[in-house]
């Protein structure tokens, strides 16, 4: 259990606070029981047939694959479809609902899974700091359109992390799609969807007192570093960042750090309402 007294400084933020920033990393989806990729074999153990392929997470996400072995690409993405699909969000979102009453939020997050918008946010108070899944493109791209993967389902088989059926293709010239995430060394990632939610997460900032600002920062790491470099800047202009991570909730000087995951530490954070 986390420590009393991070807990009520933690609560005292949000309730001092004039409006209050959500920002999660993967550590955020784990409650709802996806899986940590931390280190190769916790992405090993998630996806075995890449191990025999000596295939990292950072190789598997990287845009060249769909290009040189589309298969196997949409094989690792389309599970991860699926997977993300089929797993329900913990109720984190609806306890932070609570614990903030009536001040404005917005949420930025480097999760590709859609899991924010499936536990209540809208389009309009979120920023995917790496796109999403839920979203594709082309492979080429022949131009600068993205769709949505609602009525996009790949047959995959685990055995060799493989797609077997036909692959998602571009509506426009018939060249293989891709989500739309940004991917190590992507220099075809088409960008106006996430560019239109920073400018908006911006703009939100804008209009608040950065000094009345309470970041909870849920589940994200050192290894992709976006989120929490992200928190610490709006730390250094008068934020109060809360960061919860059971591994990596150290800070700066006064972050408030709860050495606990997501879920559990929300859950107590209510108790003390």
């Amino acid at each position: 259990m986390s420590h009393p007294n991070a807990l009520d400084r933690a609560l005292s933020a949000i309730h001092h606070a004039q409006a209050v920033a959500l920002h999660t990393g993967a550590g955020m989806g784990v409650d709802s029981g996806l899986p940590d990729f931390r280190g190769p074999e916790g992405f090993w153990n998630a996806y075995p047939p890449l191990r025999h392929l000596g295939l990292r997470f950072e190789e598997m996400a990287d845009p060249t694959h769909f290009g040189q072995d589309p298969t196997l690409a949409w094989g690792f993405y389309g599970h991860r479809l699926q997977l993300y699909r089929n797993t329900v969000p913990h109720d984190g979102v609806q306890i932070l609902r609570k614990l903030i009453e009536s001040r404005p939020l917005f949420a930025f997050t480097s999760n590709i899974d859609g899991h924010l918008q499936a536990a209540g946010l809208s389009e309009h108070q979120l920023m995917e700091v790496h796109g999403s899944l839920l979203w594709l493109q082309c492979t080429v791209p022949c131009c600068q359109e993205i769709w949505s993967a609602d009525d996009t389902h790949v047959e995959v088989d685990m055995s060799q992390c493989r797609a077997t059926g036909p692959l998602p293709r571009c509506p426009h010239c018939g060249a293989i799609a891709r989500p739309n995430v940004l991917m190590f060394g992507d220099w075809s990632f088409i960008g106006a969807r996430t560019q239109a939610q920073g400018e908006r997460y911006h703009q939100w900032l804008n209009g608040i007192d950065l000094s009345r600002l309470a970041i909870i920062e849920i589940g994200a790491g050192t290894a992709v570093p976006t989120v929490r470099r992200q928190s610490e800047q709006l730390q250094r202009m008068g934020a109060t960042l809360i960061r919860i991570n059971p591994r990596e909730s150290h800070g700066p000087p006064g972050t408030i750090s709860i050495a606990e995951g997501g879920l559990s530490s929300l859950r107590q954070l209510e108790d003390r309402l």
